[in-house]
């Protein structure tokens, strides 16, 4: 899809993604952008780098839904970032995150249909695929909210999808920069050396996130095809010389990631690049043609189990690209 003239909000716009999302849309000649995040300090210094005059920035909370009833007035697209996402301080302050994730999400989807926003597109994570840890059932709720959305509107004509991808490289608070600055110190922490994850790179998300707009009609969830690698290939990659400390996997952590689990394979369709689960819906169907195809019983999408692997080299070039 291309954005050009369109007024597109994306909540939680000054982080990773937000930044890279808006410098796209702007090339792609957006009408006008609207960064809608809490952290007025972080909008100041996005201000000192993004001075296009399409740029609104918007301070304010998912958690509100007064706020964004404003600040969805006159909106074509949202895409929604905005998140409490690291698992640690999930499991430590979990109503918190239940207010933002899950709350957040409804007071997103109110605002959306009664502003007429056209499309909304919800970024989620691997975590909420048979989640184990309070983040990734957070998110997963957020996920069936959104996708239910799509009958709570009625008559309305605002739709709602999802994107679900894993680990994005050198995202803030991402692995990357932790084991770059603990290479200093000649060791690497690893909670397990059996751990896999899914990988995707900040520029891959944004053009899913994209390419997902013009795809959607209402209820999806979309899941790229992405490589996985070892966490002991990326420890190597950033430092080979560096001694491996094995220290024991946090609370909340899972050895292998997953996107599309056995029971969502029953409503799963497969395309050349990307995987859909469809949602269950009287209203829905999908003409998959000659490009998509249902997936086999019992199939799974999991970091372990995946074909497509990232070698030392090429986390290395990923790495020092960043």
């Amino acid at each position: 899809m291309n954005l050009k003239d369109k007024v597109v909000l994306v909540t939680g716009g000054t982080g990773s993604f937000g930044k890279k999302f808006i410098d796209v849309a702007l090339k792609q000649g957006v009408k006008k952008v609207i960064v809608f995040s809490r952290d007025e300090l972080k909008q100041y210094e996005m201000a000192q780098v993004f001075t296009d005059s399409r740029i609104r920035y918007f301070i304010g909370d998912v958690r509100d839904k007064d706020r964004l009833y404003r600040a969805f007035d006159g909106v074509d697209i949202v895409i929604h970032a905005a998140a409490l996402k690291h698992v640690g301080a999930c499991e430590y302050n979990p109503f918190e995150a239940i207010k933002t994730n899950i709350h957040g999400a409804q007071n997103i989807i109110e605002a959306a249909i009664d502003r007429g926003v056209e499309k909304v597109i919800a970024l989620s994570t691997d975590k909420a695929a048979a989640p184990i840890n309070l983040y990734g059932a957070t998110k997963l709720a957020s996920d069936k909210l959104f996708v239910a959305a799509n009958s709570y509107a009625g008559d309305k004509n605002t739709r709602f999808a999802v994107v679900r991808y894993g680990n994005v490289v050198g995202s803030r608070g991402s692995v990357v920069p932790f084991f770059k600055k603990m290479a200093s110190t000649g060791k690497l922490p690893i909670t397990d050396d059996r751990m896999t994850r899914f990988w995707i790179t900040l520029n891959q998300g944004v053009q899913f996130v994209i390419d997902s707009l013009g795809r959607m009609r209402g209820g999806e969830i979309f899941v790229p095809k992405i490589p996985s690698m070892k966490v002991t290939d990326l420890a190597k990659a950033i430092d080979p010389n560096a001694q491996i400390e094995i220290v024991g996997i946090r609370p909340g952590e899972k050895l292998h990631e997953a996107m599309i689990t056995e029971d969502d394979a029953r409503h799963a369709v497969e395309f050349d690049r990307y995987y859909v689960i469809t949602p269950e819906f009287s209203w829905w169907s999908h003409e998959m043609g000659t490009e998509g195809k249902s997936v086999p019983e019992w199939f799974k999408y999991t970091s372990d189990t995946n074909t497509e692997w990232l070698s030392i080299e090429e986390l290395r070039s990923l790495v020092e690209e960043m």
